[in-house]
């Protein structure tokens, strides 16, 4: 019992880990956004990514074989990861990546809980409820929401963030039908079908990207290798050991991680709300995952 609440404890630490991760790809994102287009990031990102995870499935010695019916489970996730990179580096870089980044990330694991409710008959107690209310209100506050015009909120380009909410939640869900295989080979197919659908999508029209700077190459490879390669999967991996609407509570931690990177590399100030949201976007986490932080305590005292 020690170890396997070792295990999740570790676990957990890598979620919030891919969370950082995942908040470094918007200050990437917006950086790229100068130099290519969405579908040629998807391409790129996506073929790097599934060349970077061939040595990590075979050290890991998986089985590379697939079935008929996950290999079109495979397709259904990757057309939804094709919608949310588009989604979310088009709203990045027409709309406000700060507003986009609270929207997403309260809002995706609100609608994946309620379309599991309404579609796949889940049932979640009030805690849940709870939580997920704390979590938005978190991450709402990180980003000092009223701080925002009508004007701001409801222009055409944040649109695109709403379609990436719904992306994203339709993708936690497909993963979470995962039974056949082990995840992280489930991840590789989708990453492969990504990027068969980047490049017939893209027309290759900003360049060549072995002429870009060493600014491009550093974003390119941190949104390619770590938010993705690494990121990525430990999410995949998440929703199969954690199921969907635990995984994707996780999402409430990526706001602050993006603020706080935002201000080491693009010296956006960090507010006293910042603190404040982070603690109650936690405290969601804590509460939808029951995570025991007392008797993992205890459990590091008795070793």
């Amino acid at each position: 019992m020690k170890e396997e609440q070792q295990s999740n404890t570790v676990f957990y630490v890598l979620m919030v880990l891919a969370m950082i991760a995942w908040g470094a790809s918007w200050v990437n994102a917006k950086v790229l956004s100068d130099y290519i287009t969405a579908q040629e990031l998807i391409f790129y990102r996506y073929f790097i990514t599934t060349i970077t995870l061939i040595p990590v499935l075979i050290y890991m010695k998986q089985s590379f074989k697939i079935d008929i019916k996950t290999f079109l489970l495979a397709f259904l996730a990757s057309v939804f990861l094709v919608l949310y990179s588009i989604f979310f580096f088009d709203g990045t870089k027409y709309g406000s990546p700060g507003l986009g980044g609270a929207f997403v990330t309260s809002l995706t694991p609100i609608l994946t809980f309620l379309i599991l409710i309404s579609f796949f008959k889940k049932y979640f107690i009030k805690k849940d409820i709870f939580a997920l209310f704390i979590g938005a209100i978190g991450v709402l506050t990180i980003l000092n929401i009223w701080m925002f015009t009508i004007d701001e909120i409801l222009i055409t380009s944040n649109i695109y963030f709403i379609f990436a909410c719904f992306a994203w939640a339709g993708l936690t869900i497909s993963n979470s039908k995962l039974k056949t295989i082990k995840p992280l080979v489930f991840t590789f197919y989708v990453y492969v079908i990504t990027t068969v659908i980047g490049y017939f999508i893209t027309p290759f029209n900003s360049g060549n990207i072995f002429e870009f700077d060493s600014i491009f190459w550093i974003n390119f490879l941190i949104i390619s290798i770590v938010s993705t390669t690494f990121a990525t999967s430990i999410y995949f991996v998440g929703i199969s050991k954690l199921g969907a609407s635990s995984a994707s509570a996780f999402i409430f931690l990526v706001p602050f991680n993006a603020i706080f990177l935002s201000y080491i590399f693009l010296n956006e100030p960090i507010y006293v709300t910042t603190i404040i949201g982070t603690i109650l976007t936690i405290f969601a986490v804590s509460l939808l995952n029951n995570i025991k932080f007392t008797n993992f305590l205890k459990s590091k005292g008795n070793k």
